[in-house]
């Protein structure tokens, strides 16, 4: 479980990262504004259910070690 948390942990940051480029090129390009907006839409969606994920398999590996 650790492991699972380990790797989600990798993908929040890289969906950070990315959200933080889009949010870039927009200041940069704004007339990608409308694309970017979307993609970065998308992008906060993902990353509020990958930290939900984590934070339950937290809670998952708590209550394990807590029985042992």
């Amino acid at each position: 479980m650790a492991d699972f948390i380990n790797k989600l942990k990798i993908v929040e940051e890289e969906a950070d990262e990315s959200i933080y480029f889009l949010e870039l090129i927009t200041e940069l390009e704004p007339d990608v504004k409308l694309k970017t907006a979307v993609l970065a839409k998308e992008g906060n969606e993902l990353l509020a259910i990958i930290v939900s994920s984590i934070n339950t398999s937290r809670k998952k590996l708590f209550n394990q070690k807590s029985k042992i």
